[in-house]
């Protein structure tokens, strides 16, 4: 059961949705609660068995079912096989395993001791030995016992869907818009998919599946099972192929959970290219996403509807924002849909799967599950400790100080985030920048989101290039010369991009040439912009070079620019990638 609370002042009231029904603001959760009826041996999310009649227990504040698969592994992790085959087994809040509505008392760094070799072994032995007719007879009371939960979300989030569809038909022309389900082969898109379906009447809702190249062998298997079992519904891949992850360690350092690179290049990136192509034209895109407020506490501030901060002309919808884990298990398992065979094993989230936001348990999992790879990443992570010289390295892997990482300290593209530059001695308008690479015709093609590019006005033998507005008035002078590392500009104008001052676009001026020196085509820009304007194509890594013609580029069309600044502006220092690898001395 959830209670919220509204968070107006002027209401105070308490709510059963996180909408207050008297203001409209936003109600906070006031407390989660699962319930357990000893007489059914099942969870309920009300105080009274529906079935038995009987009151409930409070066991704990969210929970999910152990299927057959996991229910082994745990039992082989305790050296007991098959202790729990006909019991009621479920995990709740903090992992903690539920049998028979009592909590195990073994925490996870007990049930981790175990070899993972050993493991494989045991449960290779033992598999065709298990038994899901019990865990059938317990999900069946469960999803009997809790359908008027079940009626409640299903009807809430699919008129949700339909008003939001109404409110956009009824504010934007219909061929200035699209939708689409982003389709990430979790647990959550999946329910997010069947209800959009549901509620909009149609199975041509397009759905794309952003492969990031780290997804889990059974991620694959069900994006493409989905697509052969829903032969109608246009369902489209998205995945980088230029880039390699491993390739892209060696140069910035494995991901962090503060510097989380991968989502954007892998991620957001290869999204964009492919909106690109199948929605070029349009000033707006709703996105229908599986995101929920429980699943962390920076999700929890996450609005229902809301634009999206990396991709900027989509804006988010998310129908089951406010929903638990119970409450996704039991959409799944009342509408007896397919999902990702991950769960069974017993991971509760499947995105990459050595992503920096993966718990331990996690990773065990994946040393059992995927042992190959996960040998292959670990490798990765040690030599990485050793290049950056930390001398307990092992240690740093194995308990996971490398996910807490800051900066590019070790990594030697670090270095180009740093701008040397000497203040112009005639002027305090100009400022004399020593570049780490040759100007090319590419650093001016940054220039344009302050203005438009005219190499008339200036003086050819200096190499003189003038950055003007539409009346042809000086913005910016660049000087410099096509080979050599020198660059002179000099500010004219300082009302531009929104700044206010002097300091204000010599920072904005800093961020282009940022740009220029460390673009490893991450293609954040690229995401950013909302006028489909810019197109890059960069290599980080010399292998992405090998056995290609490659051109590499970035390109601002002049006619589709706006000149709203907003890849300038919208990332710390103009450049995602800067964000990423800052070390102290370039703060």
């Amino acid at each position: 059961m959830i209670k919220y609370k509204c968070s107006n002042d002027k209401c105070n009231i308490e709510c059963e949705t996180s909408v207050c029904p008297q203001c409209g603001y936003r109600a906070e959760v006031l407390q989660a609660k699962v319930f357990w009826c000893n007489e059914c041996n099942i969870p309920l999310y009300d105080t009274h068995c529906s079935l038995c009649g009987k009151e409930a227990t409070a066991l704990t504040t969210d929970i999910r079912p152990v299927f057959p698969e996991e229910r082994l592994l745990l039992e082989v992790l305790i050296g007991e096989p098959f202790k729990f085959m006909n019991d009621s087994v479920w995990n709740g809040t903090g992992n903690k395993y539920i049998v028979n509505g009592e909590k195990l008392k073994y925490s996870q760094d007990e049930l981790m001791q175990k070899n993972p070799q050993i493991v494989i072994e045991e449960l290779e032995e033992l598999k065709h030995k298990n038994n899901c007719e019990k865990f059938n007879e317990y999900i069946k009371l469960f999803l009997e016992a809790n359908k008027k939960r079940f009626n409640q979300i299903d009807t809430e989030a699919r008129n949700f869907i339909k008003e939001t569809i109404e409110e956009v038909e009824r504010k934007h022309k219909k061929e200035d818009w699209r939708m689409y389900v982003s389709f990430s082969g979790g647990k959550d898109s999946t329910v997010v998919s069947d209800l959009v379906v549901r509620s909009l009447g149609t199975i041509e809702v397009s759905h794309i599946f952003a492969d990031t190249t780290l997804e889990f062998p059974s991620t694959i298997q069900y994006a493409k099972r989905f697509k052969l079992n829903n032969p109608k519904v246009p369902f489209f891949f998205a995945k980088n192929k230029e880039k390699n992850f491993y390739d892209m360690c060696e140069v910035v350092g494995p991901p962090s959970r503060i510097m989380r690179w991968c989502c954007i290049v892998f991620k957001t990136g290869a999204l964009t290219k492919r909106l690109d192509v199948m929605f070029k034209n349009k000033k707006k895109l709703l996105t229908f996403y599986g995101v929920r407020r429980s699943e962390s506490n920076s999700r929890s501030k996450y609005e229902r509807v809301s634009d999206s901060p990396k991709i900027t002309k989509q804006q988010v919808i998310s129908p089951i924002i406010d929903w638990y884990d119970f409450d996704i298990w039991l959409y799944i398992l009342m509408r007896n849909i397919d999902f990702n065979d991950a769960y069974r094993l017993g991971y509760s989230r499947v995105g990459c799967w050595c992503c920096p936001n993966n718990t331990k348990w996690a990773q065990y999992l994946s040393s059992i599950y995927i042992p190959e790879e996960y040998k292959k990443w670990r490798d990765l992570l040690i030599n990485f400790a050793k290049k950056i010289g930390k001398p307990d390295w092992e240690v740093y892997v194995d308990e996971g100080n490398w996910k807490a990482r800051q900066g590019g300290n070790g990594v030697e593209i670090g270095k180009n985030t740093f701008i040397e530059f000497k203040p112009c001695a005639t002027s305090n308008h100009s400022f004399n920048y020593e570049l780490n690479k040759p100007i090319t015709e590419e650093l001016f093609e940054l220039f344009k989101p302050f203005g438009w590019i005219n190499k008339d006005m200036g003086n050819r033998r200096l190499g003189q290039v003038y950055i003007v507005d539409k009346k042809n008035h000086p913005i910016l002078i660049l000087e410099a010369k096509l080979g050599d590392k020198r660059l002179k500009v000099t500010i004219v104008k300082t009302k531009v991009l929104g700044a206010k001052s002097l300091r204000d676009v010599k920072q904005k001026v800093d961020a282009q040439i940022t740009k220029y020196q460390m673009c490893l085509g991450c293609l954040a820009c690229e995401s950013v912009c909302k006028y489909d304007a810019i197109t890059i194509k960069k290599s980080a890594h010399e292998n992405e070079l090998k056995g290609k013609a490659f051109t590499e580029y970035y390109k601002i069309n002049d006619e589709k620019c706006v000149r709203c600044g907003q890849c300038v502006n919208h990332f710390d220092g103009g450049c995602y990638m800067r964000k990423v690898l800052i070390t102290k001395r370039g703060e």
